[in-house]
């Protein structure tokens, strides 16, 4: 059995959300929330749409959906972002985000143990 070197344990900790580089992550972006002069839900949805044109990873949905939840955002709204920026980002990134978002849902189910 061969046993994981720091830097593997740093890598998977930042995967799995277990970090004070995450922890970091997140106060920037308290503050941008702050200095964006967005309301909640905008907020949220612009992020999501930039993560689609990034071809975020999954863990990357699953912060924000939540984030989203906490807003208020449908799942309607979500469907109608995905549609929306489609003719922009294209539909092989809008395809990948879609599965990426329902991946990020059964990781959350998986969780909170539904």
């Amino acid at each position: 059995m061969a046993t994981e070197t720091a830097y593997e344990q740093t890598l998977a900790s930042l995967a799995e959300g277990d970090s004070p580089v995450l922890q970091s992550v997140l106060a920037i972006n308290l503050d941008s929330f702050e200095r964006s002069g967005l309301d909640e839900s905008t907020y949220v949805l612009v992020r999501l749409a930039a993560l689609v044109a990034m071809d975020a990873a999954p863990m990357s949905y699953a912060i924000h959906l939540a984030a989203a939840g906490e807003a208020g955002v449908t799942l309607e709204q979500t469907q109608g972002l995905l549609i929306a920026i489609a003719p922009l980002v294209g539909s092989a990134r809008v395809v990948s985000a879609a599965g990426k978002i329902l991946r990020a849902f059964g990781t959350a189910a998986d969780t909170a143990g539904v």
